[in-house]
């Protein structure tokens, strides 16, 4: 399964320039090697690098080439499906908690190596909106604003109809909370800056070296790429939805998606001065995603999801073309301008998973569409992990791996969830 070529996503247009990270020349040595160079490794570098530790980041293609550099750039500091106290009844009262805690704060950490490393990634946080597409959906909105507000999260409920019409610009929604700590940014200039960043801490960070083995060399790690090898003291894998066999069964224990993404051409400034006015992210209550944010040139850039891949970008032209009708009126027939996907790493209940695979072998995958925030938080986690930073209360399970059944065809079968989900959401 491809990702499309990245000269169609809009962020490639727009991103800073890449920093320069040759190909791996050789042997070396490290404490630390990262494997994959999207926003978790790219943080567990950033994260190693500034404690002083010998760094080595191997990444396939370049630094933010998968879904990093590919999705809607929103950052969101919640779960998928579930609510805080769902995540208590999984895992009890501490674990949970820990756990909520530590979604809660996966925004703010973006936000803050932005800042302390000056990245120039357009970032803003004046916070994500979930709207509720139906009536019937309120009461999610507010079982979210409620269990989030125990918890001192900065977050808003907004129940009056012409007020979420005000914030949003569009005239569909019921209803809708506020998490204060979200918002957006351009992801492929946040994952060149933090690559950029992790280089000037000291990481050595290496493109167009994608590692093919990893092995037992006494008590260190080796990982082989086609021109050289790292031994290290630890490893972290971080190849999320590009995961490959590198390591048995890791590959079957996540279903990866191709998520599409659409961006029309600038609005003019009277007509984008009306669609999210306060500079929120918006991501509605629909199972099949309705997401809009506006980037820095007016674009409105949102999520798609076709129920095949093959000849996806002439239905998503039609499709897209009646979304933005209904949910934004005042814009017309705008032009679209780009379409692009990239791979998404889906489990099934939606939860991330962290992994011990072996002693000083770590592994963070399966964000289901939150990795900016959450794919950040994990990579400092499997850095504070491997350099004996956090050797007690972790704030998530450590997981077994497990495949998924019949995994090959879990793919395929996963765009045909499409009509149920739409068909739940047409129910509210």
């Amino acid at each position: 399964m491809q990702t499309s070529d990245p000269r169609s996503c809009v962020w490639n247009a727009t991103a800073i320039a890449a920093p320069d990270t040759p190909p791996l020349p050789g042997d070396t040595e490290a404490d630390v090697c990262v494997i994959g160079g999207g926003f978790t490794g790219l943080s567990a570098a950033l994260h190693a690098a500034e404690a002083g530790v010998r760094t080595v980041l191997l990444e396939a293609a370049a630094p933010g080439f998968g879904a990093s550099g590919r999705n809607n750039g929103q950052v969101i500091p919640a779960y998928v499906r579930h609510n805080p106290d769902d995540i208590v009844a999984l895992y009890g009262p501490e674990l949970g908690e820990r756990m909520n805690a530590w979604v809660a704060g996966s925004a703010d950490l973006v936000f803050e190596l932005i800042r302390r490393h000056r990245i120039e990634c357009d970032a803003v946080q004046n916070g994500w909106l979930q709207p509720a597409h139906t009536l019937g959906r309120m009461r999610l909105v507010l079982n979210k604003y409620e269990q989030w507000m125990r918890r001192g999260a900065p977050v808003e409920l907004i129940e009056d109809r012409d007020e979420v019409a005000a914030m949003t610009g569009s005239p569909i929604y019921h209803g809708a909370w506020l998490h204060r700590a979200g918002g957006h940014i351009q992801p492929l200039s946040f994952a060149r800056g933090l690559a950029s960043a992790a280089m000037a801490a000291g990481a050595a960070v290496h493109a167009r070296s994608p590692a093919v083995e990893i092995r037992r060399n006494g008590d260190r790690w080796q990982v082989l790429t086609p021109r050289g090898a790292v031994l290290a003291d630890s490893v972290i894998l971080a190849t999320n939805a590009y995961t490959d066999r590198l390591w048995p069964g890791l590959r079957q224990s996540i279903v990866p998606v191709r998520s599409f993404h659409v961006s029309t051409v600038p609005l003019a400034d009277d007509v984008a001065r009306t669609i999210l006015p306060g500079g929120q992210g918006l991501s509605d209550t629909r199972q099949a995603l309705w997401a809009f944010r506006l980037d820095r040139c007016n674009r409105l850039v949102t999520t798609a999801t076709p129920l095949f891949t093959v000849g996806a970008r002439g239905v998503l032209r039609r499709s897209t073309a009646t979304r933005l009708r209904i949910a934004f009126p005042q814009i017309g027939d705008v032009a679209l301008e780009c379409i692009w996907d990239g791979k998404v790493a889906m489990t099934v209940d939606r939860l991330p998973r962290y992994h011990e695979l072996a002693p000083a072998l770590y592994a963070g995958l399966g964000y289901s569409g939150r990795g900016i925030a959450i794919g950040t938080a994990m990579g400092k986690l499997m850095a504070e992990r491997a350099i004996g930073r956090l050797n007690e209360e972790l704030p998530v399970p450590v997981s077994p791996v497990q495949a998924l059944p019949m995994h090959d065809l879990l793919v395929p079968l996963s765009r045909t969830m499409v009509l149920f989900y739409r068909w739940k959401d047409a129910r509210g």
